[in-house]
């Protein structure tokens, strides 16, 4: 399978300025993602899609490919990650090089491993599935079984749709939510279905004290915890 990798990686960032470039552990934290994506196996080729000189020099210094600078119409607040994917895709097939599947790899997770990397592509190959995403289980009070949504004139509605919620907390199924650090989706899925996920996703269970998604300055102290504790 040739899958293409894709570190997504624009210049304005609100919670953390710069953060991208901004260094964790002593390098830049879009270096942590390409480490671990040029280390893979699995990924035939990996690109970086940014809008910003100084980033594509860090991912250049990385030796992430930059074959072009992603439009600044992809590189707004609200611009969704299909919409970057589809033309990073495009800009490819337009020139002869085609894809069977794209593995988006954002900086934001610096903490994910080649091997995970590799895990999901080998999980997309071995299941059929539209897509893989690594992803974390979900806390007991926090399960779609317990979990109420509003009606505006304030009555309570179990997420699950159903009458009452499971009481005993050892009854509860195994619910999981995205992680974030790989995403492996088919080329027809993202091209021909719009889509991130498909119809058939299948989920790659990551550790949990391994794994921290950078939002906030809260978020990139804990990163920095963790990657101290690993050295």
């Amino acid at each position: 399978m040739e899958v293409l990798g894709v570190v997504t990686a624009r210049g304005g960032s609100k919670g953390v300025p710069r953060k991208n470039i901004r260094l964790l552990g002593g390098k830049p934290l879009l270096t942590w993602t390409a480490e671990a994506a040029m280390s893979a196996r699995s990924l035939t080729k990996v690109v970086l899609s940014t809008d910003d000189e100084e980033i594509a020099a860090v991912g250049r210094a990385a030796h992430l490919d930059v074959p072009f600078m992603r439009p600044a119409e992809l590189a707004q607040d609200r611009t969704p990650t299909l919409a970057v994917l589809q033309h990073t895709l495009r800009w490819f097939e337009e020139r002869g090089e085609h894809y069977d599947a794209v593995c988006l790899l954002q900086p934001t997770n610096p903490l994910r491993t080649a091997a995970t990397i590799d895990a999901c592509i080998a999980k997309l190959v071995e299941t059929g599935a539209d897509a893989v995403v690594t992803v974390l289980p979900v806390p007991a009070e926090h399960n779609p079984h317990w979990v109420y949504f509003a009606a505006a004139n304030g009555e309570l509605r179990l997420a699950t749709g159903e009458a009452e919620p499971i009481s005993r907390r050892q009854d509860l199924p195994t619910a999981f939510h995205r992680e974030g650090s790989v995403y492996v989706t088919r080329r027809d899925v993202l091209i021909e279905q719009n889509s991130l996920y498909g119809a058939r996703v299948i989920g790659f269970e990551v550790d949990p004290s391994a794994s921290v998604n950078i939002d906030s300055i809260e978020d990139w102290a804990r990163a920095e915890a963790l990657v101290g504790h690993r050295a």
